[in-house]
């Protein structure tokens, strides 16, 4: 009989956070190498702009994928790796975390019987191998399964639903080893047309490049279709996102910072605290504010804020001299109220006095999100997607090799 042309794989479809991804089982997959990444844009749909014959959502929030497997190390419950699938071109990058997709791996881990299920709630140690870090996520749980209903509401979701607390206050140095990667909290990066800006360069949760909106010709206050149709200035972003991804040593020539680390450093425009409308229509009030931001995500507008972004700036606003100290608020709550696209989102950060650069420590840095099952499921792929791949050698599952000196 003949063999079908279609074969399958597990997957489940999870809302995390603002993001959305393909969750699976390690084991389910190849090993991490080309093969993978083969299966992987085949399983999204990629490269095709809509990725109409595939799961993908035709955008960098729900072209994202979480690998998850019961965990080896004694500080952690499961192991994670994140990979972000490119939409319109071939490629998958493993050079960074994403907070929102890390935020589902605790019920999904729960859900599938990982981790042991705590009635109430359930603290998930999660190892992401990307980042070599360990991070925690607190659950709630209600009949042995992650809770879903809740009143806990978070911008750019519609609804409400269970909070669950990440705490990422380990994950200090998470691509380059330093939480200030040059060992200054500014530098000056010139630009091809003339102009010199102010880049905080932090690598907290993920690396990021931090700018002063108005050092681009914007307020700070734009919505999406303001900034992605605004070529000029999506080229000098990705202009300072090269160079800065070389500052980094995530790539050698800024001209391919695209091919060799689409995703990071991502770099967000940050401004003062004043009144804008978020995408929704919605007025979002200066005074619930410490700082406005748009942050930029392979060369678009996030629609509200990446978790690690999130973690990256707030850390940013308590270390002396960074472009993000000098325009947020200063309340001293433990908490850094962040003004994004879609609304207004609190973070959690406390840190403590240190007498060597960046000169704090980071006790807290935490934030709070929701999440959904919202399909298990079985995806087909064609048999013949992986005829003639062959894996090269890799470095630890989940670790881009690093740029050589």
């Amino acid at each position: 009989m003949a063999e079908a042309e279609q074969a399958t794989i597990r997957c489940v479809i999870l809302r995390g956070g603002t993001s959305k991804g393909l969750y699976f089982h390690a084991g389910d997959l190849p090993p991490h190498g080309a093969r993978r990444d083969k299966l992987l844009q085949r399983l999204m749909g990629s490269p095709d702009m809509l990725q109409i014959d595939g799961l993908g959502g035709s955008r960098p929030i729900t072209s994202k994928v979480a690998i998850v497997s019961r965990s080896a190390r004694d500080d952690a419950d499961v192991d994670y790796t994140f990979a972000q699938v490119e939409i319109d071109r071939p490629g998958v990058f493993h050079n960074g975390n994403c907070g929102n997709i890390s935020a589902g791996v605790g019920p999904f881990a729960i859900d599938e019987g990982l981790v042991p299920a705590t009635e109430g709630k359930t603290e998930v140690r999660i190892y992401n191998t990307n980042t070599d870090k360990v991070l925690t996520a607190t659950v709630p749980v209600r009949g042995g399964k992650a809770q879903v209903e809740g009143s806990f509401a978070i911008p750019g979701v519609p609804g409400t639903g269970a909070e669950i607390v990440m705490n990422y206050a380990k994950t200090a140095g998470a691509a380059t080893g330093r939480v200030l990667p040059t060992g200054q909290p500014s530098d000056r990066i010139a630009l091809e047309d003339g102009r010199s800006v102010e880049v905080s360069l932090v690598d907290v949760a993920n690396p990021c490049a931090w700018v002063r909106a108005e050092d681009f010709g914007i307020t700070g206050s734009e919505g999406v279709e303001a900034i992605n149709n605004d070529a000029r200035l999506i080229a000098a972003v990705r202009e300072v996102r090269g160079k800065a991804a070389v500052k980094v040593g995530l790539c050698r020539d800024w001209h391919r910072v695209d091919e060799d680390s689409s995703a990071l450093p991502m770099v967000g425009l940050v401004a003062a605290p004043a009144e804008y409308r978020t995408v929704n229509g919605a007025r979002a009030e200066a005074d619930g504010m410490d700082l406005r931001v748009r942050l930029m995500f392979m060369n678009r507008l996030h629609e509200s804020i990446a978790g690690t972004g999130s973690m990256c700036l707030a850390a940013a606003s308590r270390i002396p001299g960074t472009v993000v100290a000098g325009v947020r608020r200063d309340r001293a709550d433990g908490v850094l109220r962040i003004g994004h696209p879609s609304g207004i989102m609190p973070v959690q950060v406390r840190a403590r006095e240190v007498g060597e650069a960046p000169f704090v420590a980071f006790e807290v840095l935490g934030f709070s999100r929701t999440a959904r099952r919202l399909m298990d499921c079985t995806a087909y792929y064609p048999r013949t997607t992986l005829d003639g791949v062959e894996d090269e050698a890799r470095t630890t599952a989940g670790r881009p090799a690093p740029i050589p000196a």
